[in-house]
């Protein structure tokens, strides 16, 4: 068994991604205390280093977002997806039992109720996704 640690899948990567000829600019910034505690509490939220947030929050300026946020919202529609996957389950339980006994089942109701929210939310998740 190896002593190394296991590299992160892509989604989880603290660092950027290395670029053609490296990066040859360098800046120095200063903080006050409360800023520092910000910034490490928002580069630790979205699970990169200082310098990324920073990197990424500039650049946003145009996008509207980071790429750290675009990969939250791409986490949040699979799960989502997930979740209606699990409720269309429940859908074809209730059908099977309906069909079977020719009476409408209470859970009807609350699963189709489940069914128009989780696909709103992804119809708001794609909406968001799609601006920018």
């Amino acid at each position: 068994m190896s002593d190394e640690t296991p590299s992160p899948r892509p989604s989880e990567r603290r660092r950027r991604p290395n670029v053609a000829g490296g990066r040859v600019a360098r800046h120095v910034v200063k903080a006050s205390p409360e800023e520092e505690g910000v910034l490490l509490r928002l580069a630790l939220a979205q699970g990169v280093t200082i310098p990324r947030l920073l990197v990424e929050s500039a650049l946003a300026q145009d996008a509207g977002e980071t790429a750290s946020e675009r990969r939250a919202m791409i986490t949040k529609l699979y799960e989502l997806h997930r979740l209606l996957a699990a409720i269309s389950n429940n859908v074809n339980q209730i059908a099977k039992a309906t069909n079977a006994t020719r009476e409408l089942h209470p859970e009807t109701f609350a699963t189709l109720t489940a069914v128009r929210k989780t696909a709103m939310q992804i119809d708001e998740l794609t909406d968001e996704l799609s601006l920018t």
